[in-house]
């Protein structure tokens, strides 16, 4: 597999995400944009200029035609992608961490961090009352005082509920619509980086700073199956095309400096999703993978890493023909 590499980004990779079709790529980073590629030779279409600090979250909606970003410089922004004008700039009492449309595109999540004495928020809005967000008045408001500082959240199955993840390593089923936390799921020992949804919402995939990626099912957190590994997780992706997980890491970024590319572990890893068995490694990155997504037909994965790299792989013929035996 050899690479298309981009370079977009003079500071670390945040986010990378897929649009439904798997023909568009978005990328976030540290360095205060946002970034749109053609996945199928990396050519880089524009950017989405105006946040004025790290961007954490990006997402497109279900049809492309909008966008989200959450920053570290206290809003979310409402793009249209085409255009990259911005529609709305949602503000907030503390810096944006994560950002999600729903599956129908119709509504929207925006999650905030705990700061000082302003405890972690989840509001809610209406993507189709554009008044609602130029009143910055979002239709429901979940506070998290007393809980964990929240890390990532996602959509739950048919969007009926939010996941979300924790500093000390939980996660936690909250209702939209009566803003209660629902279930808790005190499984990981770390701080959980990244959640992400596959195979249509029917698996959840977490990776934490205690080394391991867990398989969970989405509608009672319960873990099904773990992936461990030597090093801190950042980021994991559900194949569909294949009973394949891919987990993205690495040594602690503040001590990069100091190490060699082979001896810090910045390899992405294959898994099989059911044995938990690694099966293949994929280097390139000379520092921490921060963010792993693979392409909606599962023909495709891409990695963003702590050095500003994007890099797309395209996966070759032995690999979408390979088969493990019974």
């Amino acid at each position: 597999m050899r690479p298309i590499l981009l370079q977009g980004h003079t500071r670390p990779l945040t986010q990378l995400k897929y649009n439904t079709e798997g023909d568009l790529l978005f990328s976030v980073a540290k360095d205060k944009t946002a970034n749109v590629w053609f996945s199928a030779n990396g050519e880089r279409l524009g950017t989405y200029d105006g946040h004025n600090g790290v961007i954490w979250s990006i997402d497109p909606s279900y049809d492309s035609k909008t966008l989200l970003t959450g920053s570290g410089d206290y809003s979310c922004r409402y793009w249209d992608t085409e255009t990259g004008k911005v529609l709305e700039i949602l503000e907030s009492n503390s810096p944006t961490r994560s950002v999600g449309f729903s599956y129908s595109g119709k509504e929207f999540f925006v999650t905030t961090d705990a700061v000082g004495n302003t405890d972690s928020e989840i509001y809610l809005y209406d993507a189709r009352d554009r008044d609602q967000m130029k009143r910055n008045k979002p239709w429901q408001t979940i506070s998290l005082k007393d809980m964990s500082k929240l890390t990532c959240a996602v959509w739950g199955p048919y969007s009926q509920i939010l996941i979300t993840g924790h500093d000390n390593g939980s996660l936690c089923h909250f209702s939209p619509t009566s803003g209660e936390r629902i279930t808790i799921s005190d499984h990981h020992d770390g701080k959980v980086n990244d959640i992400q949804n596959g195979r249509g919402g029917l698996f959840l995939i977490s990776s934490s700073k205690d080394n391991t990626s867990k398989l969970f099912d989405p509608f009672s957190l319960k873990p099904m199956k773990t992936y461990k590994t030597d090093r801190p997780v950042n980021s994991a992706a559900i194949s569909p095309l294949k009973d394949h997980v891919i987990l993205g890491g690495g040594q602690e970024a503040q001590e990069v400096t100091t190490t060699a590319g082979k001896v810090g572990k910045f390899e992405a890893k294959f898994f099989h999703m059911v044995f938990e068995d690694e099966f293949a490694r994929v280097k390139g990155h000379f520092g921490p993978i921060n963010s792993v997504a693979i392409s909606p037909d599962g023909k495709q994965y891409c990695s963003g890493g702590e050095e500003g790299y994007v890099r797309i792989h395209n996966f070759d013929k032995e690999y979408l023909n390979f088969e493990f035996e019974q």
